[in-house]
């Protein structure tokens, strides 16, 4: 989530709004003057509440830097647990300027740390509430079906919201529903910059339905990532292609840096607030994700990683990724 980006377009376009029928070029010179100084265009309670939310966000981010340092579990998983509570209140914070704040909703959702139908329901419930305030938002408008949403910053925490919830039906195996609304999602925002397709692709993996993948891949000009060269695999086998998969995790681990020691040795993930983090296209870190990810389906499919220890070259690449790379083996 890119949250100052997205403050200076929400207070600009709400500055111009307000001043009317701006030019080009007067537009261009509000935009600079937000840029300048945020905070003095801070006029309405809506972008009050989203700015409290990202100085939440960046202390929440900014107290996980030293995380991996803790060496005790117990101790670890306290100063987790007191960083979510404190987000949690930060959002109570913004949730009492503006109770619509999308964004605020979701992320104290998260903060919480719920698991299975508990979250599935609380995503539902927020969807229905985020409908039916729509009329909140003055300048959250219709849009052309033509339209990429996701051009209006004003959608932004709804279609996360929606991003949340595709992620959490795949998480707990309702993975027809999570097809559909990973479509819905990229069918609202084609952009997709939410990476709604990588949720997609491993989802259609374990549903093995290889003609939707490579229509899906097709679609995204075959951009290659981690999610859609892993799910490959992971489909390649499912269909019992043996030697066909055995290329394709072949070609994962050669494109995705470390991509083999990310599949054979999973680390741990912490919850996405509000998104998935940006990150470079086929690193180590994206990996880590992705394998993170297709965990569901990678445990539903109890044969894959043994399989995959035993080819020499992914066990010898994950291995001397490890030795390289100061990672345990």
């Amino acid at each position: 989530m890119k949250t100052h980006e997205e403050l200076i377009a929400r207070l600009a376009q709400r500055r111009s709004a307000k001043l009317g029928n701006l030019s080009k070029s007067g537009f261009e010179e509000l935009l600079r003057a937000v840029q300048a100084k945020p905070k003095s265009f801070i006029d309405d309670p809506r972008d009050e509440a989203f700015s409290l939310l990202i100085d939440a966000l960046e202390r929440y981010e900014k107290s996980a830097e030293n995380a991996d340092f803790i060496d005790a579990d117990d101790a670890f998983f306290a100063a987790h647990s007191r960083r979510l509570n404190r987000l949690i209140s930060d959002c109570d914070r913004a949730l009492a300027i503006d109770e619509n704040c999308a964004d605020a909703s979701l992320c104290k959702l998260l903060a919480q740390d719920l698991q299975g139908d508990d979250l599935i329901e609380k995503l539902i419930t927020l969807r229905q509430n985020l409908a039916h305030n729509i009329e909140s938002e003055p300048l959250l408008g219709t849009h052309d079906d033509n339209e990429d949403v996701w051009d209006d910053v004003f959608t932004h925490g709804m279609l996360r919201v929606q991003s949340a919830f595709s992620r959490a039906l795949f998480d707990t195996a309702r993975y027809s529903m999570a097809e559909d609304a990973c479509r819905q999602l990229l069918d609202m925002a084609p952009s997709d910059m939410l990476g709604a397709r990588h949720t997609c692709a491993l989802t259609l993996a374990r549903l093995e339905n290889e003609e939707a993948f490579d229509e899906l891949d097709v679609h995204y000009s075959r951009h290659g990532d981690s999610w859609s060269h892993l799910a490959r695999v992971i489909l390649l086998f499912k269909l019992n292609r043996i030697s066909a998969a055995k290329r394709a995790l072949l070609g994962y681990s050669n494109l995705v840096e470390g991509g083999a020691y990310a599949l054979l040795r999973p680390v741990l993930v912490d919850t996405y607030i509000p998104d998935r983090p940006e990150l470079p296209a086929c690193s180590f870190s994206e990996a880590t994700l992705a394998a993170h990810e297709a965990d569901p389906i990678i445990v539903d499919t109890p044969d894959l990683v043994p399989w995959a220890e035993e080819i020499p070259q992914i066990n010898s690449a994950a291995r001397n990724w490890a030795e390289q790379n100061g990672f345990d083996w």
